[in-house]
């Protein structure tokens, strides 16, 4: 427990939060949530429904990662006055995908628990740190780009099969991102779902078949199986997507704004919340970057965290009615939800390509992508394991000078952030 960085005193009063809330960190918070609500959702039923999952199934994943990651977002938030907000991991979730295939969602939800009891362990012990240095990133982002590959082609195949919804999806999400302006004012792919919402509510396209029954959440306690076939297919690359891809794209974008969050606490935490969402069927917890991102963009940075309580307070009543949503998006046309995950994955495939192919450990990413891509089972053990295996092998073959170069850099790194703290103490 030592590990873990202290609370930030004194913790803000209800009255404080009211006050730092108003004016531009209500619109961040705001915004930071709906983009969650948005693409990434989609991306969970998109995932779900091709799993083979049930309506009801989908209402409880999406209660995990809304109501019971909102309590944790408002908790951190709160005492480390920071904006500290975490939902569910998105490349986690597609992991997912071609698991359950072959898997049981019952295996699955084995998985979840026991990656959440193994990021437990790094927190409190205080080791991710070492851990997040020695995966070479473009390696992990290599088997992420291949995992994120079949959303991109679902995009096109979905402008193929429906024309009407999802080229006007796609053309206002292009038009807002072409005009700095208009897209600060409405989110291009806030605007993307206003479009094709519009589209499917003057062609008569939802399923009223498909809305109708509950509305306030009643989540399923899961049994979880544990097979050794899900573990090692599962449980290390979930943890490393949340901790180096989810948790260090979120630890980047705060240190950016000046924000050093507790990465021993937030792991930890992580971990448990994991454990918590796994029982309800939802995929790892996870530091999220964009929604972080968002809500410290602008304003005063003491001021920050006001945004991530909205956001969590946003959550918890998403996820009280998850039920609602979930039949909602389900009684659209699958190219609604297709479109929707495809442009929300846009920006994150490209960012996949440029990490794993700009510079260091390029074969070794190549590799990677190739094997993930590829859909290859090996023992009953799905791609993306392998991905990393092989691209990892081959690098540690072909690139050894990578290996040796990072560690150099890691070491100046090191010694450059030590310099200031030994020269304080000279007089």
């Amino acid at each position: 427990m030592r590990a873990l960085e202290a609370f930030q005193r004194p913790f803000p009063s209800p009255a404080r939060v009211l006050a730092d809330v108003v004016g531009v960190y209500f619109a961040n918070g705001l915004i930071g949530f709906i983009f969650a609500a948005t693409g990434p959702l989609a991306i969970i039923l998109s995932v779900g429904s091709g799993g083979g999952l049930s309506s009801a199934d989908l209402a409880s994943w999406i209660f995990g990662a809304f109501f019971v990651n909102g309590l944790l977002s408002i908790g951190f938030c709160w005492f480390y006055r920071q904006p500290l907000v975490f939902f569910w991991t998105i490349p986690g979730t597609v992991l997912v995908g071609p698991a359950l295939a072959h898997l049981s969602y019952a295996e699955v939800i084995g998985a979840f628990l026991a990656c959440g009891v193994l990021m437990l362990v790094l927190g409190l012990t205080g080791v991710v740190g070492r851990l997040m240095r020695a995966v070479p990133m473009p390696i992990v982002m290599g088997m992420v780009a291949g995992v994120f590959m079949k959303f991109g082609l679902d995009l096109i195949f979905a402008i193929r099969d429906d024309f009407a919804l999802a080229a006007t999806m796609s053309a206002t999400f292009v038009v807002l991102s072409a005009l700095p302006a208009a897209g600060r004012r409405m989110p291009p792919l806030i605007g993307a779902l206003i479009a094709g919402a519009l589209v499917i509510a003057f062609s008569g396209g939802i399923d009223p078949t498909q809305a109708a029954g509950a509305v306030i959440a009643s989540p399923n306690l899961y049994r979880p199986v544990f097979s050794w076939q899900a573990m090692i297919e599962l449980v290390v690359p979930l943890a490393i997507t949340v901790l180096i891809v989810q948790n260090g794209q979120g630890f980047a974008v705060l240190d950016a704004v000046g924000h050093r969050a507790p990465v021993n606490a937030v792991t930890t935490a992580c971990g448990a919340w994991s454990i918590l969402t796994g029982a309800v069927g939802c995929a790892s917890t996870c530091l999220t970057g964009p929604t972080n991102a968002l809500i410290s963009s602008s304003g005063e940075r003491s001021r920050h965290y006001s945004a991530g309580i909205l956001v969590g307070v946003l959550a918890l009543a998403f996820g009280l009615f998850s039920p609602f949503f979930t039949r909602l998006m389900l009684a659209t046309p699958p190219a609604f939800i297709a479109t929707l995950a495809g442009l929300a994955m846009l920006r994150v495939l490209q960012t996949a390509f440029v990490t794993s192919f700009k510079d260091r450990f390029s074969l070794g990413a190549l590799i990677s992508f190739l094997v993930t891509v590829s859909n290859i089972s090996i023992a009953n053990i799905g791609a993306p394991f392998w991905g990393l295996v092989f691209g990892f092998a081959g690098a540690w073959l072909l690139e050894r000078g990578d290996f040796a170069a990072a560690r150099a850099q890691a070491e100046a790194t090191r010694q450059s952030m030590a310099t200031p703290r030994q020269g304080n103490k000279t007089p």
